[in-house]
């Protein structure tokens, strides 16, 4: 899959540029991105700093939060624009508005090398409905378009893309290093090929599952989705969540032939909120438990299955990192990988956060931005945004 690169777009030189960028990230109760909440945006800045060194006038299209197409303060691009200023080393302005008289005065105010950000693009009423008449109305205000919001590219919205109908486009580096990776895990991957799945729900992530059974080795699982396919097995998961109307669905898989792996032990608890669990067998949880981690036998296993991959694919956490006391099996794997000589393609929010908490992001060949976008590539899907900047 070959992209239109911005590196392929010639002299950039007073050129206005429009960016699509991903930077819905949480903010910290007063307001704030939070180092730890960054991620999206610290992704984004090389592009930035490629089109202030190549002279651009560089204005920033993003989203943030769900404003229903209205102006909403708590969603503001404020202190996202902030952030971005003390990452860049220099000023990022803020557009009062999306489109309209002032956006165009600041548009027109912009000396090279200047970054403008617009206010949320979701508080036109027609950002999310694919709008040609919005996204005309965005297009005017440069004269190049590149995506680099690999994260929002499975919506079609108007900033996404309707606005490529009227510009050339093209992809950002991060959209590049997205496309690449992916890309290469699905159709190209080194083998032997371990894919690392996790998280909540085995419905949202059955096919991306199915897809791989083509290419790799082994799929190990775990978090709440492995719990269906343990019932399947006629393994008890006591009063842990499962999904009866995925039944169908797993018993498709060849779960004898060992390329599917489950977990053989867990962490159990009667309540999410417990401050410590009980280890045992996945055949002895009791009726009023809930599994809620990997347990040590598993990270075992998982270990010595990942010590003969050449590339690992991974997304999703193997149990509750939001409780301390059920994050120890993410981050044994996590810790086990950041050594490993093997390729790591690694994805998830909160598979990238407590990769980020421990502080050892450089330690894998790659991190995704993108959450429902990553599995909806994974899957084989065309993505939306990804239309114009496919050659």
């Amino acid at each position: 899959m070959k992209v239109k690169a911005i590196k392929q777009a010639g002299n950039l030189r007073g050129k206005r540029v429009l960016v699509r960028v991903d930077f819905n990230v949480p903010l910290t109760k007063d307001g704030k991105v939070g180092q730890s909440e960054d991620f999206r945006i610290v992704r984004t800045v090389p592009t930035i700093k490629y089109l202030i060194n190549k002279g651009a006038k560089v204005i920033l299209m993003a989203h943030l939060g769900r404003p229903e197409g209205k102006p909403d303060p708590k969603y503001s691009l404020s202190p996202v624009a902030k952030r971005l200023s003390q990452l860049l080393g220099k000023k990022v302005l803020l557009s009062p508005e999306v489109v309209g008289k002032k956006t165009i005065e600041l548009v027109g105010s912009l000396k090279n090398g200047d970054v403008l950000m617009l206010e949320n693009v979701r508080f036109h009423p027609r950002e999310e409905m694919n709008c040609k008449r919005f996204a005309k109305q965005l297009a005017v205000l440069g004269d190049i378009y590149v995506n680099d919001a690999f994260a929002a590219s499975h919506r079609a919205q108007s900033s996404v893309c309707a606005i490529a109908e009227f510009l050339p486009a093209y992809a950002g580096l991060l959209m590049e290093d997205e496309i690449k990776y992916l890309g290469s895990a699905l159709r190209k991957p080194k083998k032997p090929l371990v894919v690392i799945i996790g998280g909540a729900k085995i419905s949202t992530k059955m096919k991306v599952i199915k897809n791989f059974t083509k290419v790799a080795k082994r799929i190990l699982l775990g978090g709440a989705l492995a719990n269906t396919v343990l019932t399947v097995m006629g393994i008890s998961v006591g009063k842990s969540p499962i999904e009866p109307e995925m039944f169908a669905e797993v018993k498709k898989f060849k779960l004898t032939d060992n390329q599917i792996v489950v977990p053989v032990d867990g962490v159990m608890a009667i309540k999410r909120e417990a401050k410590k669990g009980r280890t045992d067998a996945m055949g002895d949880v009791r009726q009023n438990e809930l599994v809620l981690d990997i347990g040590p036998d598993t990270v075992k296993l998982y270990e010595n299955i990942l010590k003969s991959a050449k590339m690992v694919m991974w997304n999703g956490p193997m149990g509750l990192i939001e409780n301390p006391a059920f994050a120890k099996g993410t981050a044994s794997l996590v810790k086990f990988l950041a050594n490993s000589k093997a390729e790591t393609i690694v994805g998830g929010g909160e598979t990238v956060q407590i990769i980020r908490k421990m502080r050892l992001e450089n330690k894998f060949n790659f991190i995704s931005t993108g959450g429902g976008a990553m599995l909806e590539f994974l899957e084989g899907k065309k993505l939306p945004g990804l239309k114009k900047i496919i050659k």
